[in-house]
């Protein structure tokens, strides 16, 4: 998880179960990352561009409401809109910010999320799992041994889980600054060689236009300052 959080992709959390709901919530906003809590839509990654068609929908909704547009709408048709934005937030809040099929699944209970369980492996996306005794840790790439039906044993895996991602996600930012920190050296290297022949060009310029300027005039002295006195006359 820690590297596929660091190569920028997306972990899609699944707990539909009562006791793991808020848990999983807290945990994947912690991260910035998808999940599912209410209820697992049929479709909902092989029929990913319908569902993405509904998000934009509760998107511009929201927006309808929240801009004042929805001002010249009736009491019952604003009520209507509000209870069709809550709906859809409650099933598809969670995955609204995604533009494309998450890298992998993490299923609290892979039995009671057997639909999306059979909808990753059908896409080939990478399946994480809690699996207790009365599940087949073979349905799932990497399974987790755990109690799947207490509150501190999914916290505690969801945790560790979680501290993963994070972890792989500081990991992306710092190597970002260091690539940002290098192009920026780098330019201000080009920068500084590109004023020097700058500064070199003007310098020959100003050589040539010495070396190869007009003559200044030469001034003739007027009578009177060492110059030859005009004729007055014939010879007497």
């Amino acid at each position: 998880m820690k590297s596929i959080a660091k190569s920028g992709k997306k972990i899609m959390f699944v707990a539909t179960k009562k006791q793991a709901k808020e848990i999983v919530s807290e945990c994947a906003k912690k991260v910035n990352m998808p999940f599912v809590t209410e209820r697992w839509l049929g479709g909902m990654l092989t029929n990913f561009n319908t569902v993405r068609k509904s998000v934009k929908k509760m998107q511009s909704i929201e927006k309808l409401l929240s801009d004042g547009s929805a001002e010249s709408l009736t009491k019952k048709e604003k009520l209507t809109l509000s209870r069709d934005k809550e709906k859809m937030e409650k099933v598809l809040g969670g995955i609204a910010q995604i533009s494309r099929l998450p890298a992998a699944l993490f299923l609290v209970d892979i039995g009671h999320e057997h639909i999306a369980l059979a909808e990753a492996k059908r896409l080939n996306i990478t399946t994480f799992g809690m699996v207790d005794t009365n599940c087949d840790p073979n349905k799932v790439e990497f399974a987790i041994p755990a109690n799947d039906d207490a509150a501190k044993s999914i916290a505690i895996v969801v945790g560790y889980i979680t501290a993963a991602i994070a972890e792989g996600l500081a990991e992306r930012q710092a190597e970002k600054d260091d690539d940002d920190q290098s192009g920026e050296s780098e330019e201000s290297a080009e920068a500084r060689a590109a004023r020097f022949e700058q500064r070199q060009d003007a310098g020959e310029d100003k050589n040539k236009r010495v070396r190869g300027g007009t003559p200044t005039k030469r001034r003739v002295p007027g009578p009177g300052a060492g110059g030859r006195r005009p004729a007055t006359g014939g010879a007497r």
